[in-house]
């Protein structure tokens, strides 16, 4: 067998969801809100699946969704794409793989920012490159531009970027932005940025794609995702968008992974790309009252929490808050023995990971969450 999947372990989410399941706990482990979806996309959803094809539809998507993608991010973001810098996937997830596959080649060195999405670094060995791991470090998150030039090497093709970042809730600024796109240009390098978040911002917090900073369009890979979009994620389609030479080489991997996604879903989310943009904000508002809900409780029940400006998502220092226990530790106690859900950040890093910090997710309903911080203040009082 393949031994970078045979010595895997199952992914974290899987083990705290598996662990809640079995005691009968909370789950504000698993990423996947129970709100935000608008009852039209859903209609539309069924009105295709009845009324339209349901064989394969091209692999690179269906036109209409790459037409309504790329208008867009013209629209908001004052982009200038057309279909051919679109393909659609199922999911971001195979969008990361495709491009990671196109572009990544045996013996390539690729960066990554630490914590990070779980998928990163095994697709990365899938496709034979190497792993450089640049540590983020609690509570500011932030990118330093000395760390990033470090792990540069005469092997380094491409950097894996996250914004807003999960986990940690973190949206990069201007400046942090501009650290990315100065070495990429300086050392010639593709940089696949992951923006899956970039509509789920709280706060009034703005959003810029990488890709529109000067020299940047023609070298980066941008992975979109409806799922986060329209917080449905069990549809599983995203895209990915970018310089239409790079999207058709990333489109050919693709077609050996997937091949095509479900046209009824697809024909949904082109019509929500193209007339949702009205749902946007009061989305952000309820994830925002929902962040707030969660902060709030935990502080009142003892807990140190980070600032969270995106994703739904939200952290807390064990640390900070008077826990000597590490973050693996807390939360296998805290699903046996006080009844919730969270997921150890040191999971998402394997060069010495921060280890006092946990992860929760605050797209629930509020019962979901009261319910949730009643666990963790038991949780603080048997363990801290």
């Amino acid at each position: 067998m393949n031994p970078i999947y045979e010595q895997m372990q199952t992914s974290v989410f899987e083990r705290m969801s598996a662990l809640a399941a079995e005691h009968g706990a909370v789950n504000l482990g698993q990423g996947f809100p129970d709100f935000g979806w608008s009852d039209e996309i859903l209609d539309a959803a069924a009105r295709a699946l009845n009324g339209s094809s349901n064989q394969y539809p091209p692999s690179r998507g269906l036109p209409q969704l790459r037409q309504a993608v790329a208008d867009h991010y013209n629209r908001l973001f004052s982009q200038s794409l057309s279909p051919d810098n679109i393909c659609v996937t199922s999911g971001a997830t195979e969008a990361l793989g495709a491009c990671i596959l196109a572009t990544v080649s045996p013996g390539d060195e690729v960066i990554i920012f630490t914590p990070a999405y779980d998928s990163y670094a095994p697709m990365i060995r899938r496709a034979g490159g190497v792993v450089r791991e640049v540590a983020l470090r609690p509570a500011e998150w932030r990118i330093d531009r000395d760390a990033v030039e470090a792990a540069i090497g005469p092997k380094t093709s491409a950097i894996l970027f996250n914004n807003p970042q999960n986990p940690t809730g973190r949206l990069f600024d201007r400046d942090e932005l501009q650290v990315i796109a100065d070495i990429a240009i300086a050392h010639d390098l593709i940089v696949i940025s992951d923006e899956v978040w970039e509509h789920i911002l709280l706060d009034g917090q703005s959003f810029t794609p990488l890709a529109t900073l000067p020299g940047m369009a023609e070298r980066t890979l941008k992975i979109g995702s409806a799922g986060k979009i329209f917080s449905l994620t069990g549809w599983k389609v995203g895209w990915i968008a970018g310089d239409a030479a790079l999207v058709s080489v990333a489109a050919r991997a693709h077609q050996f992974l997937t091949f095509s996604t479900a046209p009824n879903l697809q024909a949904a989310v082109a019509m929500g790309m193209a007339e949702g943009d009205s749902w946007l904000q009061p989305m952000r508002e309820r994830f925002t009252r929902a962040r707030d809900r969660l902060s709030e409780g935990l502080t009142a029940a003892g807990y140190s929490t980070l600032p969270a400006a995106s994703t739904y998502f939200l952290c807390v220092d064990l640390e900070a808050s008077g826990i000597a226990l590490d973050d693996e530790e807390f939360a296998r106690r805290a699903v046996e023995e006080a009844g919730v859900a969270v997921v150890p950040v040191s999971a998402f890093a394997e060069d010495d990971p921060s280890r006092h910090i946990v992860r929760l997710c605050f797209g629930k309903r509020d019962e979901t969450i009261d319910a949730g911080i009643a666990a963790m203040a038991r949780a603080r009082e048997l363990l801290a």
